[in-house]
């Protein structure tokens, strides 16, 4: 699908750099890429996006795809000098928060609802609509880039999964360049905040604002760990450093990565 010949104003009025392309492999892949070989031509909130991504990437190294022209494709360059090595566990989580309030603007007034799964996955209605990913640029610690995949105009039968959804299969149209600035300035506002505390979540209201959007919290859960171990609990909190706190019985286990699947919702749509 040919992209608008109207662009991306409202996009490009937030980040220095929005570029456009048809079709690409992953826009993750080029960004580093493209950092690694210029950095300075990627400052701070710079984007690649693209609405035909053939090979994406998720957590875990998994493939993301989806047919041309279904869904959206967007990394972003942030810069994160000032945030304390030990607090930038919190950027993906920020990331999906922002891309949460961004749809959450969408979707007003619409009885529809966004909301995050830990760690970085954004749902609607339960269903999973985005998927995020953060990567460390090779040889450059404080530039992180975040990809994020939106399903928009997939039809129900191309949902890869049935706990996936997109926004034509619940019968609404995604604003493109409205949802893209209002997720830049949505992460711009969290990660700014983080840096001027110093990395201090509780402080900055970083906490408070993902905790506030996360569905994942008082859910009865399976989390799929690294080692191939399954923990079954309820989600209690996240901990200070971005960490999901789960109660099992009276013991609590802090998880710092894995799949988590709702289990209120397996057999519906929440995954």
């Amino acid at each position: 699908m040919p992209i608008s010949e109207d662009g991306f104003p409202l996009a490009a009025a937030v980040s220095p750099r929005v570029q456009v392309v048809e079709t690409t492999g992953s826009t993750n892949a080029d960004v580093v890429a493209a950092v690694v070989e210029d950095p300075d031509a990627w400052p701070h909130l710079s984007l690649l996006l693209t609405r035909d991504q053939r090979a994406g990437r998720g957590r875990l190294d998994r493939t993301w795809t989806a047919p041309a022209g279904t869904a959206l494709a967007v990394s972003v360059v942030v810069r994160v000098g000032g945030l304390p090595v030990e607090a930038r566990g919190w950027i993906p989580l920020i990331a999906g928060a922002a891309m949460s309030r961004a749809l959450a603007e969408q979707l007003y007034g619409t009885g529809h609802a966004a909301r995050l799964k830990w760690p970085n996955d954004v749902l609607l209605d339960g269903g999973k609509i985005c998927g995020i990913l953060a990567e460390v640029v090779p040889g450059h610690p404080d530039i992180v880039v975040i990809g994020s995949g939106v399903n928009t105009r997939m039809p129900r039968t191309d949902l890869p999964v049935a706990t996936a959804t997109s926004f034509e299969s619940v019968g609404l149209e995604c604003d493109e360049d409205k949802l893209l600035a209002d997720y830049l300035r949505a992460l711009e506002e969290q990660l700014s905040a983080l840096m001027t505390a110093h990395g201090d979540a509780e402080a900055s209201g970083i906490h408070a604002e993902v905790e506030s959007v996360c569905s994942t919290l008082g859910v009865e859960i399976v989390v799929s760990l690294p080692d191939g171990s399954k923990l079954l609990g309820r989600a209690k909190s996240i901990d200070p450093t971005g960490r999901l706190v789960v109660e099992t019985g009276d013991v609590l286990t802090t998880v710092a990565a894995g799949d988590v699947t709702h289990v209120r919702l397996q057999g519906h749509l929440g995954g």
